[in-house]
């Protein structure tokens, strides 16, 4: 059994399959995950109102958040504190550090660590990307609003290509600015069958 830990970007296509009727098995095949993550993904971030994806990945970023409170030591603070005076943002470093394994931590976690500083009168703030003109740093790249282990569309099995069968699903999503809407919409390949749902402001 494997887990993997979900974006946000596809939290949103697990609720509009749910909304629309299809078992773990199937949405962990579109959202190309194992089904014991889809499973645990919905056990673990589900409210009152039932699985909501924005609310759902909120819960997800403050358990993972919480646990590397745990783990951050002063060394890796100073780490985190010396980027940020290099002018990399906390999206940049979030992953950098990720894959240099040295340590896992969210870009949300920085921006909160970042705002308590400022409120004790430091000046971290003053080295956010928002501040100043954006610079690219040689070798770092841009993986916002990417899906991990996603498939491209030319790597599809022919038998998904010729339209042949029914059951593949194409997926869109489009989520508005500030986060706030998501649209989604689904096309079955050879029936051409639509669907499409939006999830508003939670």
């Amino acid at each position: 059994m494997s887990y993997t830990q979900l974006t946000e970007a596809q939290r949103y296509p697990i609720y509009a399959l749910m909304k629309a009727g299809h078992r773990q098995t199937k949405i962990a095949a579109v959202v190309g995950v194992h089904k014991s993550t889809i499973s645990r993904e919905v056990q673990r971030n589900r409210g009152l109102r039932g699985y909501r994806p924005l609310q759902a990945h909120q819960m997800a970023v403050h358990r993972r958040q919480t646990k590397a409170q745990c783990r951050l030591t002063p060394e890796h603070w100073s780490l985190i504190e010396r980027l940020l005076q290099e002018d990399w943002s906390p999206e940049q470093f979030s992953l950098w550090l990720a894959d240099q394994r040295v340590l896992t931590i969210s870009p949300e976690w920085i921006y909160q660590h970042v705002l308590h500083n400022k409120a004790q009168d430091g000046t971290l703030y003053r080295n956010l990307r928002c501040q100043k003109t954006r610079k690219k740093r040689y070798g770092a790249y841009d993986r916002r609003g990417h899906l991990r282990n996603r498939v491209s569309i030319e790597e599809r099995p022919g038998i998904v290509e010729n339209r042949t069968r029914l059951g593949d699903w194409e997926l869109d999503t489009i989520i508005g600015k500030g986060r706030r809407q998501a649209l989604v919409s689904l096309t079955e390949r050879r029936s051409r069958t639509r669907g499409a749902d939006r999830e508003g402001a939670q």
